[in-house]
């Protein structure tokens, strides 16, 4: 009996010993199960530590970020969870002497994803829930991390606020767990995919083709389009037939356009659009739009030593000849018109091939010396030599200075060629007009004609 009761204590005293070697000590920062022993009326779980004989609390905030949810539907009594520590509460470790969550364990996971994905050179996907003084806060996961405003895009945006909801993909930049800190880029993600979208394109596009875009930013030279991989630049001259002074008069970023590919250039990297290359020729049915004799409306553009150049139709222009602005003799377009200025005009010749219109202002007034003209045409009369002898005045010096050179003959002047002349001005460019040298002095040329032969009267 003695040997039995001494076998009895020692095996008793051995299970006492593995019970209580079975109790381990409870750290913050442990992670434990917990059976789920109540749901309380604080909107938190009691919760039994496994291999501890101690119980701790999981308030509902530790259990989800989701503040509608329903604790019920999260957890039920005879639940098991793992937890993690986090504090103690009070110096008794029973009745709840623990601060356990659920939240925060599957924080921890998800940082060690995220940091698997850093260091493989992965991308991760958030939601932003918020935009503040600098960047955006972004949830990955139920991780919070942050964009800075400089990592948002590969340009600046002035409102984030639209950034708000909306599910991003992002690099991680810098992440640190025990700081909670996670910088993330969403501009090295757009860079990326920029780069390969610009290098597809470049390998596919081609001078003449004719593609889609949508205006991406607007310049005093001309408008950028986005073509789903990289910008190409429509010249302010490639907008429009009619005259464009800035581009934001004719489009709007954001809108959607049609362009037709001038130039591909990838060493330099750049493509040159045009918009006015897919609208119809100006010079199109340019005989049925301005027969000869036919009366237009114009604006006057330019204004040279040899005429007018006037908008009939936008990027249509004709000349108007400084012999066809007036009946009065003038020395300068400048006397009678403005740049600028509308007018009516007659056609008088229209030449499709070159684009050449010549035009006539004086053709729709009446010749205020139409019945001088005709007496000189009958032989002439005192009543025409009065009439005329104010005309002949200003001319006077004209007879003076052939006096003046002792009757010497006059000298000869060589014929006027009929091919097309480049004409200038003293002090300005050369300017191709499109109208033969013959064209442009012909009405000099009958003015002159007519001061002589009111000379030959008056010698008489």
């Amino acid at each position: 009996m003695d040997e039995e009761k001494k076998n009895n204590e020692a095996e008793g005293r051995k299970l006492m010993e593995n019970a209580l070697k079975s109790v381990h000590e409870v750290k913050v920062g442990d992670v434990v199960t917990g059976e789920v022993l109540a749901i309380d009326d604080e909107n938190q779980l009691v919760v039994g530590i496994e291999n501890t004989g101690v119980e701790g609390v999981v308030p509902f905030k530790e259990l989800t970020a989701d503040r509608n949810a329903d604790i019920h539907d999260l957890a039920k009594v005879g639940d098991k969870l793992q937890l993690v520590v986090l504090s103690t509460i009070g110096k008794d470790k029973e009745n709840g002497s623990y601060l356990l969550s659920l939240r925060r364990l599957e924080a921890r996971k998800i940082w060690d994803q995220i940091e698997e994905e850093y260091k493989a050179g992965h991308t991760v996907k958030g939601k932003v829930t918020n935009n503040v003084k600098g960047g955006l806060v972004v949830d990955v996961d139920g991780v919070r991390g942050f964009i800075p405003a400089s990592m948002v895009e590969d340009r600046f945006v002035e409102d984030l606020s639209t950034y708000k909801g909306q599910e991003l993909e992002m690099a991680v930049v810098e992440i640190e767990p025990s700081e909670n800190r996670l910088i993330l880029s969403h501009r090295a993600v757009v860079a990326k995919q920029k780069e390969a979208e610009k290098k597809a394109l470049y390998e596919k596009l081609q001078p003449g083709d004719v593609v889609e875009g949508k205006v991406a930013r607007l310049t005093n030279f001309g408008a950028f389009v986005d073509l789903g991989g990289t910008d190409g630049l429509v010249h302010v001259s490639e907008i429009s037939y009619d005259h464009v002074d800035k581009p934001s008069d004719v489009l709007k970023t954001g809108q959607d356009v049609k362009v037709k590919v001038l130039n591909v250039d990838p060493e330099r990297d750049r493509i040159s659009l045009s918009i006015k290359a897919l609208l119809p020729q100006p010079w199109d049915d340019i005989e049925e739009k301005a027969p000869v004799g036919s009366v237009l409306e114009g604006q006057v553009k330019r204004l040279v030593t040899f005429g007018a150049f006037v908008e009939v139709f936008p990027g249509v222009e004709g000349l108007v000849h400084i012999s066809q602005i007036s009946h009065e003799h003038i020395a300068t377009p400048g006397e009678v018109l403005k740049e600028g200025q509308d007018i009516k005009v007659k056609v008088l010749s229209v030449d499709p091939q070159q684009h050449r219109l010549a035009l006539s202002i004086k053709a729709l007034t009446e010749n205020p010396h139409a019945g001088e003209e005709e007496e000189e045409h009958e032989g002439g009369s005192s009543n025409y030599r009065r009439s005329d002898r104010s005309s002949r005045s200003e001319r006077a010096p004209r007879r003076n200075d052939r006096s003046n050179r002792g009757g010497n003959a006059p000298q000869t002047r060589p014929a006027a060629s009929r091919s097309n002349t480049k004409v200038s001005a003293p002090g300005e460019e050369e300017e191709d007009t499109g109208f033969s040298l013959g064209d442009l002095i012909g009405g000099a040329l009958d003015q002159f004609k007519s001061d002589k032969q009111d000379d030959q009267k008056d010698d008489k």
